[in-house]
């Protein structure tokens, strides 16, 4: 069991004072097997109104708005979280859960449709499409997903800054760099082009493979990985190449990043703006 404690801070200052924004919030974690929130909060500075609610995909959301001249905006969401072991896609026995003929049943295509369906920032180009059905020749559903997931990132290198947010998966496989925002929209276009269900995952991960000692805090960012159906959901992480454990915070699933973007909004004046992004993560226990 890990205990992390979690604080998200967004900041926007304006080159000259904003009359009104509205903005939505998508950073809290959510409370689902193996993962315990114990404490959340979203604040914004300043607000004028605030209305929590679940959006379609389960997301939890904060929706503010600002409603008098502000010069700058600050949205806080601080988190503790008990974390335990999930569902490890490479596990004994999970190779063998699906044959692909369960994956075409009509069930249960209807009732996963929304994770088989393209999505401009998933659709996969007809290279990546290739190379997903030639490395599932002959696997299951499961192993094939792994299989493809870890061909996705071995084409791919990792390079902050390489992307934006709006960068889609065909533009990051032509030029074969993305950061793991990018890498999520690859293996989920790959997989959809194969038949199997895949959603994309938002969160935080504590570093993997590092001993950190209770009460140390590392500064990181925001996290994407995915997880595909195979009779069941299970998570996996291709930026990291591994399952997902207790390290990975989940906020949010969706098709894709535009479902559970963490903070979205429009803004009345205000001219240009900087923003910056601080994700502080301390180890409780």
């Amino acid at each position: 069991m890990t205990r992390l404690h979690i604080v998200h801070t967004t900041t926007f200052a304006y080159e000259r004072p904003a009359v009104a924004s509205y903005n939505e919030v998508r950073m809290r974690p959510a409370t689902i097997p193996g993962q315990m929130v114990l404490a959340s909060r979203v604040t914004a500075t300043p607000s004028t109104w605030s209305h929590e609610y679940r959006d379609y995909w389960g997301t939890h959301v904060v929706g503010f708005e600002v409603l008098r001249r502000h010069s700058e905006l600050v949205v806080v969401s601080e988190s503790t979280v008990d974390l335990a072991a999930r569902p490890d896609p490479g596990a004994t026995g999970v190779a063998d859960a699906v044959e692909w003929s369960t994956l075409t049943e009509l069930a249960v295509v209807d009732r996963l449709a929304e994770y088989l369906a393209t999505t401009a920032a998933t659709a996969p180009s007809d290279g990546l499409a290739a190379l997903a059905l030639e490395r599932a020749g002959g696997l299951g559903p499961a192993e094939a997903a792994l299989a493809v997931c870890n061909a996705v990132r071995d084409a791919v290198e990792y390079v902050p800054g390489a992307t934006g947010v709006h960068t889609r998966a065909t533009e990051a496989w032509e030029q074969r760099k993305g950061v793991c925002q990018d890498i999520a929209h690859l293996a989920l276009g790959a997989l959809r082009s194969l038949g199997i269900p895949a959603r994309y995952v938002s969160g935080y991960l504590h570093p993997l493979g590092y001993e950190a000692k209770p009460g140390e805090t590392f500064v990181g960012e925001s996290h994407a990985w995915i997880e595909f159906w195979c009779g069941d959901w299970y998570p996996y992480d291709p930026t990291n190449r591994t399952s997902v454990g207790d390290h990975h915070v989940v906020v949010g699933r969706g098709r894709d990043y535009y479902d559970v973007t963490p903070l979205r909004g429009v803004l009345a004046g205000g001219g240009r703006s900087r923003q910056s992004v601080e994700v502080r993560l301390t180890l409780e226990a």
